[in-house]
C-alpha cells in the first residue's frame, strides 16, 4: 500500500501555494515529501530485503532439513558387498542406519586400499561409523584393513570369536599389538552361538563361532527344524584345524527378509551346523561362503538353505573352483549367482553371466579363459593373480520387510529384483 496517496501529496502542497511566496512554500514542501516518501521506500526496501532473507534461510534450512531426512527415511536394509580383491567386506545398513560391517579386508599393502573401498561404501549408504564389526575368523584377508579403517572412522564394538587357533606372524602381531588398542577405545564382545547383535530394526542372530554351533534350531525361521535329505549323502573331508573353521556366522532377519553369512567356515562345520536336523531353515540371500571355494559350500547347506539368490566375493584367482561351481549352481532354488570378479578357476565354462559380475581385470580379455585353469600351487613361487587395480564395483542389496529384495551390480547399473512367491 502507498504510504502517501496521490490526493493527499496533491492537496497537502497545493495548500501552500497560496500567496505572494507561494511558488517557493510549494517547492519546499514537494521538497521534504520527497525526502520523506525516499526514507520510506527505503525502509521498506530494507524491510522486503529482510523478509527475502529470512525465507532463502527458511527454504535452504528445510531443504538440508528435508535431504538429511531423505538419507536417513530409507525403508530398506541395505547390504554391500565390497571388492576387496579376494577377501571379504560386507556392510549392512538397516532403516535406523545402525550399521554393522562384517570383515575390513586385506592385510599390508593392501589394508589402505581396501579401508578406502569400505569407506566409499559407507558414504554412499550415508554413514559416519560403525556400530558393530564383526571379524569372522583371524586372517589376513577378512582383518587386514581393520587399523585403516579405525583411524578414519568410529568403530563401536568390536566382536570375535576369540583367540587365534592358527599362529601366524601377521595375525598374532596384530592380536598383541594393535587389536586392544582399537578395542580399548570401545566395546569388545567375543561373540557366541546362539548370541543377538543388537542391530535396531535387525534380528541378528550368531549360528557359529571358535568352531561351535547353535544346539536348537533358529527360533520363527521357516523351515528351521526339519529333517536336512542332503545329510544322507555327505562325505567329510579332512578335518580343518584353522582359522576357517572357526568362523563367526550370522543369520540376519528384517521382516520377511532372511540373509545368511557365514564367512569362511568350512565343509565339515557345516554339516555339524545343518545335519541331521537344518537349524537354519531356508533364506532368501545367501552370500556364499569362503570366497566359493571347494572346501566350503557343501550340498548339505547350498542346498538345503533354499536361497533365491547368491553373492560371491571372490577374486580373480581365489574362489570359484568348478567343484564348488557345480554345487552352487545345482542349488534347486538358485535363480542367479552373482559375482564380484570373474574366476580365472571356473573359466567361462562355469563362471556367472557377466552382467552378473561386477568387476573385471586390468589384463586383456584373452585373459578370461574359456575353460577353467588349475590353481597354482601355493607358496612363494606362485605367479601372481591377474592385477585389478581400476575403479573397484560392489553389488548392493535393498532389502524390503514384506521379503522383496533388489540386487544391482554397480559396474553397469544392471539389477534385479526377487519378489516373495514367485
Amino acid at each position: 500500500m502507498d504510504t502517501f496517496p496521490s490526493s493527499q501529496r496533491r492537496g497537502g502542497c497545493a495548500e501552500q501555494s497560496e500567496g505572494a511566496d507561494g511558488v517557493v512554500r510549494l517547492a519546499k514542501c514537494f521538497s521534504e515529501l520527497t525526502k520523506r516518501e525516499r526514507a520510506i521506500h527505503e525502509t521498506r526496501e530494507v524491510t522486503v530485503s529482510t523478509r527475502c532473507i529470512f525465507s532463502i534461510v527458511a527454504v535452504v534450512t528445510l531443504g538440508a532439513a528435508f535431504s538429511f531426512a531423505q538419507t536417513r527415511s530409507s525403508r530398506t536394509l541395505d547390504i554391500y558387498v565390497i571388492d576387496v580383491e579376494g577377501g571379504n567386506a560386507t556392510l549392512f545398513v538397516p532403516p535406523s542406519g545402525e550399521a554393522v560391517l562384517i570383515d575390513t579386508g586385506n592385510v599390508g599393502a593392501a589394508a589402505a586400499r581396501d579401508a578406502a573401498r569400505i569407506q566409499a561404501a559407507m558414504k554412499d549408504a550415508g554413514i559416519q561409523q560403525i556400530d558393530h564389526l564383526i571379524t569372522t575368523h583371524w586372517h589376513g584377508d577378512h582383518f587386514g584393513g581393520m587399523a585403516e579403517l579405525a583411524s578414519h572412522v568410529t568403530i563401536k564394538e568390536f566382536i570375535d570369536h576369540g583367540g587365534n587357533v592358527q599362529p601366524a606372524q601377521p595375525a598374532d602381531d596384530f592380536l598383541q599389538k594393535t587389536y586392544p588398542q582399537l578395542y580399548g577405545k570401545a566395546k569388545h564382545t567375543v561373540a557366541k552361538p546362539g548370541d543377538k547383535v543388537p542391530v535396531a530394526g535387525l534380528d541378528w542372530r550368531i549360528v557359529a563361532s571358535a568352531g561351535e554351533h547353535i544346539s536348537s534350531p533358529l527360533s520363527g525361521a521357516p523351515g528351521a527344524g526339519k529333517p536336512n535329505p542332503y545329510c544322507s549323502s555327505f562325505t567329510p573331508q579332512e578335518v580343518d584345524k584353522t582359522e576357517n573353521a572357526q568362523s563367526v556366522g550370522s543369520h540376519i532377519t528384517f521382516g520377511k527378509f532372511r540373509v545368511l553369512h557365514l564367512g569362511d567356515l568350512t565343509w565339515n562345520k557345516e554339516f555339524d551346523l545343518m545335519c541331521p536336523q537344518n537349524r537354519i531353515g531356508t533364506v532368501d540371500l545367501w552370500i556364499v561362503s569362503h570366497h566359493g571355494q571347494a572346501i566350503s559350500n557343501s550340498p548339505v547347506l547350498t542346498h538345503a538353505i533354499q536361497a533365491r539368490a547368491a553373492i560371491m566375493n571372490n577374486g580373480t584367482r581365489k574362489g570359484g573352483q568348478p567343484d564348488a561351481m557345480k554345487i552352487i549352481h545345482s542349488a534347486p532354488a538358485l535363480e542367479d549367482l552373482w559375482q564380484i570378479h570373474f574366476s580365472q578357476l571356473s573359466g567361462q565354462e562355469y563362471t556367472a553371466p557377466g552382467m552378473f559380475i561386477a568387476n573385471g581385470i586390468d589384463e586383456p580379455q584373452n585373459a578370461i579363459p574359456i575353460a577353467p585353469i588349475p590353481a597354482p600351487q601355493p607358496g612363494p613361487g606362485a605367479p601372481p593373480a591377474p592385477a585389478h587395480n581400476g575403479t573397484a564395483y560392489w553389488i548392493k542389496v535393498s532389502a524390503q520387510q514384506d521379503g522383496t529384495f533388489t540386487i544391482t551390480n554397480a559396474r553397469n547399473g544392471f539389477s534385479k529384483t526377487y519378489r516373495p512367491g514367485l
